[in-house]
């Protein structure tokens, strides 16, 4: 579909509901140290691991993912920002990724490619060296969801905060640091969302997919502001790996 869905995410920082605040708080939480490596699954186009590898001199970063358009802006950030001798991106099934234990493991938003939290904890864990740490971004119920946002995310097997920390502690982790998307970080990602469209619909008025694109935009905008908005809540959790 042409430049649309291409620019999907081209007014985003990140691909979640993260401001810059949080992202180095974020960072800070991880304690890295020089010679670590930090590796993201499902990393998009890696601005939280570009912001982490910048902050620590001599941490290493793999980065990997299956979009290939996210992949390729994240390389061009990577050059542009002089980190080509730290960091390297890699498209690929994040399921499927081998490399070496990581002193730090991402994973957030992507659980749905291990089918949930609990198989992401799982897999993270089998990923991670011995005394690593793993900052892990998934959603949660903040209230009882709508039958609209049940329609959207009822196969994510979003869970109640408690009991997502519950999984955590279970599966063999211990929590260093929580904190949650608000809502102010939730409107600003989905405007955003919305707005990288709205504005190719305003620059592209003749274009024959126009009414695909505005049905995709007047879906999401449903979707978000008479389904999840104030629902769906986004926990960031850093765990330590027992």
């Amino acid at each position: 579909m042409t430049d649309a869905p291409l620019n999907g995410h081209a007014l985003l920082d990140f691909n979640s509901p993260l401001s810059d605040a949080k992202a180095y708080g974020l960072i800070g939480s991880l304690h890295q140290a020089p010679g670590q490596l930090i590796v993201d699954y499902g990393c998009g186009w890696a601005e939280l691991l570009l912001r982490a590898v910048e902050h620590q001199p001599g941490v290493l970063g793999i980065g990997v993912d299956s979009d290939d358009h996210a992949i390729a802006r994240g390389r061009a950030n990577v050059e542009s920002r002089g980190l080509a001798d730290r960091v390297t991106l890699a498209l690929a099934d994040v399921t499927a990724f081998d490399t070496d234990p990581a002193d730090v493991a991402v994973s957030i938003g992507a659980s749905h490619a291990w089918g949930g939290a609990e198989a992401t904890l799982e897999a993270m864990r089998a990923r991670l060296k011995p005394s690593g740490t793993l900052l892990l971004g998934d959603g949660f119920w903040e209230r009882e969801p709508n039958a609209l946002a049940r329609e959207i995310f009822g196969d994510a097997g979003f869970t109640p905060l408690p009991d997502l920390v519950d999984l955590a502690l279970a599966g063999g982790y211990r929590l260093l640091n929580l904190t949650t998307a608000t809502l102010d970080e939730w409107d600003d990602f989905e405007s955003r969302w919305c707005a990288s469209r709205e504005r190719w619909l305003l620059a592209n008025p003749d274009h024959p997919e126009v009414d695909a694109v505005r049905g995709i935009v007047d879906d999401h905008r449903e979707g978000w502001l008479r389904g999840y908005r104030g629902a769906l809540g986004f926990a960031y959790l850093t765990l330590a790996r027992r």
